[in-house]
């Protein structure tokens, strides 16, 4: 037998996924103004973003970024372990730190490297980890590299949880689990599993991707909001590409923790440093996160009326208190029409569709941001009334693979 030609193969699976009209397609962006996106000769009101406090464009970030590469330059040259830490990276996590009410945090380039680097430094084969379904790829795929056997319970389900737990009580055991969930905009029974945790003797992490600057009266996201602190959540990591308008990620916790992940998070070790530029500005969002509370404010004024207006219509809407409003409707077909229809009325709204989620469980993901006004919300349920939505579906999301 030949042997198999590596890139035919991954042609023929790219056909397969075009036959089920299931491709990805890259958009290019030619200018963002806020909420309004342009892209050729469109210019859309986007509700797909995890801009959710509109800083991404704040003045005070540019500044802060611009001053910092005029005086540091652009690249950071070298890994944070060689020449790469810098001031402005040191500040930043110490800033992070005592927001989230931690001892120490730690940067890395994205939320996808830090799961993995956390995962893979703290457990080895014959360990146990027990995640939520509906967790990020990048945590499923961090537990696998890491050796560790996998269990995933259904979504939310702290018994199921408990029972996965219990039948191996002699490993070593780390749970798992998104603070908000990226595709559904659920939070966590957070109380509940750290509970759980504290009796099984297992160590709880919390990826709060999506809550990090919504959530919480200080903004320091769904840990904060339950009045969790590092004693019941010992890792927690978040990024800075959503709610803080940058991009790059931390972990938080005990010093202990952050030491041995110097060491041992491959992810770290080997990757070229954050631009310092891009610290700098992380700082200034972090700061204005904090200190300017209306925008967490009119953010949830924003949910709200998106969420009244929903039910008034008899949307199929999922029951997410955050910034993520998805619309479940089933098909791919149907939330593909709906995404297109949408578009038309000059609206960008993403649609989700296997295999991020499963079949059947596709949806429309809506989000909103402080960016947005409340005439902006009432023209997109104007848009989605046209659309003569079914109402009866009512589905958990999927995988997120």
């Amino acid at each position: 037998m030949p042997r198999p030609d590596l890139l035919e193969r991954l042609a023929v699976q790219t056909a397969e996924r075009e036959r089920a009209e299931l491709r990805r397609r890259l958009r290019t962006i030619d200018h963002a103004d806020g909420p309004w996106l342009e892209t050729g000769s469109q210019r859309l009101l986007a509700f797909c973003s995890n801009d959710y406090l509109g800083l991404a464009q704040h003045p005070q970030l540019v500044a802060a970024l611009t001053r910092a590469a005029r005086e540091e330059g652009v690249g950071s040259t070298s890994a944070h372990l060689i020449c790469g830490h810098r001031s402005a990276h040191a500040e930043l996590e110490e800033a992070l730190a005592a927001w989230t009410g931690r001892e120490r945090a730690l940067l890395f380039s994205t939320g996808y490297l830090a799961n993995l680097g956390v995962l893979q430094a703290l457990l080895a084969r014959g360990d146990v980890c027990v995640q939520d379904k509906l967790n990020h790829a990048c945590l499923l795929d961090g537990a696998k590299l890491s050796g560790a056997e996998l269990k995933r319970y259904p979504h939310a389900d702290v018994a199921a949880a408990a029972r996965q737990l219990a039948a191996n009580p002699g490993a070593a055991a780390l749970l798992a689990t998104d603070g908000v969930f990226s595709m559904d905009g659920d939070v966590a029974p957070l109380r509940a599993l750290a509970q759980l945790c504290a009796l099984e003797r297992a160590t709880l992490m919390v990826d709060d991707a999506h809550g990090l600057g919504v959530l919480g009266d200080d903004g320091a996201g769904s840990l904060s909001a339950a009045k969790l602190g590092q004693h019941e959540v010992p890792l927690l990591m978040a990024t800075l590409g959503k709610a803080l308008g940058c991009s790059g990620a931390f972990v938080a916790g005990p010093a202990a923790l952050i030491d041995g992940l110097v060491q041992f998070a491959r992810p770290y070790i080997y990757t070229t440093a954050m631009p310092p530029a891009l610290a700098a500005a992380a700082l200034e969002a972090v700061r204005l996160a904090q200190s300017e509370t209306w925008r967490r404010d009119k953010l949830s004024v924003l949910i709200g009326r998106f969420r009244r207006g929903a039910a008034e219509l008899g949307l199929p809407l999922a029951a997410s208190p955050s910034a993520i409003q998805p619309l479940l409707l089933g098909s791919a077909d149907a939330a593909l029409g709906a995404a297109q229809a949408l578009e038309r009325q000059g609206l960008l709204v993403t649609a989700i569709r296997p295999p991020t989620v499963p079949a059947g469980q596709a949806r429309l993901r809506i989000t909103l941001s402080a960016a947005h006004e409340e005439i902006h919300v009432d023209r997109l349920l104007g848009a989605l009334e046209t659309l003569h939505l079914p109402a009866a579906l009512r589905v958990p999301g999927g995988d997120h693979v």
